[in-house]
Parts: C-alpha cells; sequence; structure tokens
C-alpha cells in the first residue's frame, strides 16, 4: 500500500508540473469563432520557424480580437511587412500573448498609437507603452483581425511566449481546441549516403525511395540494401479536420532495431536559432524543386535545440550480411501518428550512381573570412557565413557577377561591393544593385552609396548587376475623383506603385496638414482614414508625394469637398 500510495503521489506531482508548465485554463481563445488553423507551431518557413499559430477567420477582416487573459500591453508594432500591426500583452502567468496581422487595434489602443504616429509623422512605428499604462482585462476587444504585413489572406498570428526570454511555445500546449482526427501525410521518402563508402541502393547520392501503404493503414518502404553510413528524411504535412491546408506536422521519431536513433518535436524554440531551418531541411532541394525534406539525421553544424532523443546523431551505420528495420514515427500534437517502416539490408555492390564530384577553382572554408574580386564587384564572406566547406561556384562579369546559386543557404549576411566609376556622375543616382531571377527580372537590393562603392548586405546567393531606374513611382485616385464630394466616405484611397526600384517614402497632407496614410504594399494602395478627424474644411487639397528606392520623385495634387 505504501508503495502504491507513492506511486500516486508521483504520478500526481508530474501532472502538477505538466500543468505549471502549460496551464490548460488560463487563456481563452483570441477569437469568438471555432478555432481551425492555417498554420502550425514549428511549421517550416523560409529561414525559419513558425511561431505561432494561423487562426482562420472565415475569409473576413474585422472579427474582435480578444485578450486571452488579464495583462497590460508592452508593445506595438506597426509595420507594412512582417506581422503588420501588431499587439504585445503580458501576463501575471509569465507569458506575453502576441496578436499579428491586426487590421486595427481596440479603440483606447489605436488613440494611442493614432497620437503617436502623427507625433512622428510616421506610419510604421514601433511602441514600448509604460508598464500598466494600458491595461487590459480577460475578454477585452483588443484589435480587429486583418490581412496586414507579410499575411497572404486574412487570418490571425497568435503566439505565447515566455515574457523573460521572448522564447514562443507551442500554443496548443495551453488547453486550446483544434478538432484533428486526422493523421500525417507522408509525401516522400529519401536515404542518404552520408559516408565516403556509403551505398543506398548502389547510388552514391541522394535517392528517393518507393513506399506502400498497408492493410493497418501504416506505409512500408521497398526493401534498401546499403553499406555505411546513411540517414533517412521525409517530405510530410499535417491536416486538421475543418482546413484542407498542408500544415507542419509536430514531431518525428526515428528507431532502428527498436532503439531510438532520433526525436524532435516541436513543443518551443528560440528565435536565435530559427535560422538553422536550414540544416534540419535539405536545403539544395528545397532550392531546386521548393519542397522540405526533414533530414532524420543531424548534421554537425545544426545548433538547434528541438532534438529530444540523439543516438549517433540520427546516422545508421549499416554493416555487410546485417539487417536492420528503421521505423520512422511522424504525429501531430493530438497524438495522430502515421508509421513507415524501411527494411534495410547490409550488402556490398557495384556503384551504379556515383558521388557528385563537382569542383572549382573557388573552395569556401566556412569558419574563415572569405574575399573574392569578380571585376564587376568584390564580394566579402565574414566567418561563418556558411554552415559547411564548399566549392562555390563564381562567375567574374563587366556588370554582371554570378555568386553560386540558390542550393546552398547564407547564415549570415555578406557584402557586395561594386565599382560605379564607369557611370557618370548623374546616371549613378538613379542606380541600384539588383539581383537577378532566373527570368533575369530585377528586384531591389538595399544599396548603399559612399565613398565611390555601391554596396549591399544580403543572405541571398545568384546573379547581381547594377541597374538604373529613371522613372517615378505612380500616383492614382483609387475610390474618389477630383472636384467630387466625399461627405458619405470614410476613407479615401490612392494606387501607388513604382516599376522597378520599389517605393522607399511616401507622405500626405491635406490643406498643408500631415495626415496618415495606411500603406498596403500587397494591393498597392494608400487609405486615409476620415475618423482621424482633423479636418474643418469643406474644400480640401490633398496633396502626395511618393519617392522611390534611387530617389525619383512624383507628387499628386487634387481637390476634393467634405461637410
Amino acid at each position: 500500500m505504501r508503495l502504491n500510495f507513492f506511486g500516486v503521489f508521483f504520478l500526481l506531482s508530474l501532472i502538477l508540473v505538466a500543468q505549471e508548465k502549460y496551464p490548460t485554463n488560463t487563456f481563452r481563445s483570441p477569437l469568438e469563432i471555432p478555432m481551425v488553423l492555417a498554420g502550425t507551431f514549428g511549421e517550416l518557413r523560409s529561414n525559419h520557424f513558425h511561431s505561432g499559430i494561423d487562426i482562420k477567420t472565415q475569409q473576413r477582416e474585422g472579427l474582435p480580437v480578444l485578450a486571452v487573459a488579464d495583462g497590460t500591453v508592452t508593445r506595438i508594432k506597426v509595420s507594412h511587412w512582417g506581422y503588420g500591426k501588431a499587439l504585445y500583452i503580458a501576463h501575471p502567468s509569465g507569458h506575453t500573448s502576441v496578436y499579428g496581422h491586426l487590421k486595427k487595434f481596440g479603440p483606447e489602443i489605436e488613440e494611442y498609437v493614432k497620437k503617436i504616429q502623427y507625433d512622428k509623422q510616421s506610419y510604421e512605428v514601433e511602441i514600448f507603452p509604460e508598464y500598466g499604462e494600458l491595461k487590459v482585462d480577460k475578454g477585452n476587444i483588443v484589435a480587429f483581425s486583418g490581412n496586414t504585413g507579410g499575411s497572404s489572406g486574412p487570418h490571425l498570428h497568435f503566439e505565447l511566449r515566455s515574457s523573460v526570454s521572448e522564447k514562443p511555445t507551442n500554443p496548443l500546449l495551453y488547453g486550446y481546441e483544434v478538432r484533428d482526427a486526422t493523421d500525417p501525410s507522408l509525401v516522400g521518402l529519401f536515404a542518404y549516403p552520408l559516408s565516403n563508402d556509403a551505398l543506398v541502393n548502389r547510388s552514391a547520392q541522394k535517392i528517393q525511395l518507393n513506399f506502400t501503404r498497408q492493410a493497418d493503414g501504416s506505409f512500408l518502404a521497398d526493401k534498401v540494401t546499403a553499406l555505411g553510413t546513411i540517414g533517412f528524411g521525409i517530405n510530410s504535412f499535417d491536416r486538421q479536420d475543418m482546413a484542407a491546408n498542408q500544415n507542419g506536422v509536430y514531431a518525428v521519431k526515428q528507431t532502428v532495431n527498436g532503439r531510438v536513433y532520433l526525436e524532435y518535436d516541436f513543443e518551443s524554440f528560440s528565435f536565435g536559432e530559427t535560422r538553422y531551418i536550414n540544416t534540419l531541411i535539405d536545403y539544395a532541394h528545397f532550392g531546386k524543386y521548393r519542397q522540405r525534406i526533414q533530414k532524420c539525421f543531424k548534421e554537425p553544424y545544426n545548433h538547434l535545440s528541438i532534438y529530444k532523443t540523439l543516438y549517433n546523431n540520427g546516422k545508421i551505420d549499416i554493416e555487410e550480411g546485417m539487417s536492420y528495420t528503421v521505423e520512422l514515427l511522424i504525429s501531430d500534437i493530438e497524438g495522430n501518428e502515421t508509421k513507415l517502416i524501411i527494411p534495410v539490408e547490409g550488402k556490398q555492390e557495384a556503384v551504379k550512381i556515383k558521388k557528385d564530384d563537382t569542383t572549382t577553382k573557388d573552395f569556401i572554408i566556412a569558419d574563415k573570412p572569405n574575399n573574392f574580386d569578380l571585376g564587376a564587384a568584390k564580394v566579402y564572406f565574414p566567418a561563418n557565413t556558411f554552415y559547411e566547406d564548399f566549392y562555390m561556384n563564381l562567375q567574374k562579369g563587366k556588370d554582371t557577377i554570378t555568386i553560386h546559386d540558390n542550393s546552398v543557404a547564407a547564415h549570415r549576411n555578406f557584402t557586395i561591393s561594386f565599382d560605379p566609376s564607369q557611370y557618370p556622375l548623374e546616371e549613378r543616382r538613379q542606380l541600384f544593385i539588383a539581383r537577378l531571377d532566373d527570368h533575369m527580372r530585377p528586384s531591389y537590393s538595399k544599396t548603399y552609396k559612399r565613398d565611390g562603392s555601391f554596396t549591399t548586405r544580403t543572405r541571398a546567393l545568384g546573379m547581381y548587376t547594377l541597374v538604373k531606374d529613371s522613372v517615378a513611382p505612380t500616383i492614382s485616385p483609387k475610390n474618389f475623383k477630383e472636384q467630387q464630394w466625399l461627405s458619405n466616405y470614410s476613407y479615401l484611397s490612392l494606387k501607388i506603385s513604382d516599376d522597378l526600384s520599389g517605393i522607399d517614402t511616401y507622405s500626405a497632407t491635406i490643406n498643408g496638414k500631415w495626415v496618415l496614410m495606411e500603406y498596403e504594399p500587397k494591393t498597392n494602395t494608400i487609405t486615409y482614414n476620415f475618423d482621424d478627424k482633423i479636418l474643418n474644411d469643406t474644400q480640401c487639397e490633398l496633396k502626395v508625394t511618393v519617392t522611390d528606392n534611387v530617389g525619383n520623385s512624383s507628387t499628386y495634387t487634387g481637390i476634393f469637398f467634405r461637410k
């Protein structure tokens, strides 16, 4: 009886610790509609893991966003990109809730923000209110859902972070209910020969493997013959019951002959490590096919903290004459699982597909700085720009240079410096550094002009050149006409666009007074809300000036009337 008592006490202690770590009754839903997800925590994104959940808003904007618990606003950020309009609320539990892509804030917060925007005469602001200055109660309307920033459709981005470390944690661990009885989907399976002598199915290169669904719902791969050190990778996704979105899986576990070799999940991670996603996925494969293969082995330059168990870094040493059963278990946070079994036989075979031993004259040593003169430009890679040593393809040019391709990820910014001396002084003003895509279309790379040199800092490999932009941005009314009465209008909007270097700044005045224009790059629209109530005149002269990234400027002037 005594042993049973202590056993029960121990189990209760574990439950209490878990509840304390992730309280399941502290936070309410931030929306008053069923929680259906367009994106999950830890989902694989470009150069980062998704740090929250994306909650669908029924393809609508303007739904009330509610404080998930009592707290105080500690940060407000309004940006054209990223989270767009975002709100951060600290709670007594030691957590901070984050709400992103908002259309606007609740009345009190909106007034607070607009005052600062008008004081600074800037739409983009970042504000850190004094602790307790903007208190909220659980269930208060703190904002309205939208589609601002880098959002590709209306939804609410929601996070729960530690107020001290800023480390985000999977919000679904806090008791939020999302209907999910669907097993994760397995799209692709790949095998990697990792040691110099390794082969998989007579290939010394990565190879895709076939698999079939079994009667019990699991998957069985075709028998693999291999030798040396090998690893596996999977392409998979998860779906919740109420959505068709291909969201990220929660956990992956690999066992070999019953022993756990690798196990990781997306319980939490730090923002400082998020770019190491490029070491978890097969980045070269992603660059070529836009598919993310998750490696079931850990590279030496992978510094992610998501791993719960590692044996031999997930790598499997295959010996001749031995048999191995590799099992991969892919699961979502609700415990739905997809099992894949890979039978492996250790067998010496003749090489059919040889290792790709492409070499160039330029070799990158990752932990040392590297400088290159490519004629039209010089390139400087600081130490640890890249994860590993490799042969780099560099091509000189009179006005265009090539810096390898998108098969390699850069972890840090590197510098490209062009010499513009071949261009007349007046023409240099309209030049910028551009990255060329596969169709030779230029995109602006932030260009610093000083000391007779044009410089940009970037993480993107590829082709770069100098491009001239001599055309000023265009400005045109969108929802009104010249000399129109706008008494019944709640807002006025204009379309602004630039065909090459892109828009840098914009400003607007009405009868000489600066007014706040909200810029939405996705629609090339700037909007003024008459709710700002700074107009006292019936006849209003609107003046809008837009400048592109090389300094070309346009101004629109028009008259409208309003009572």
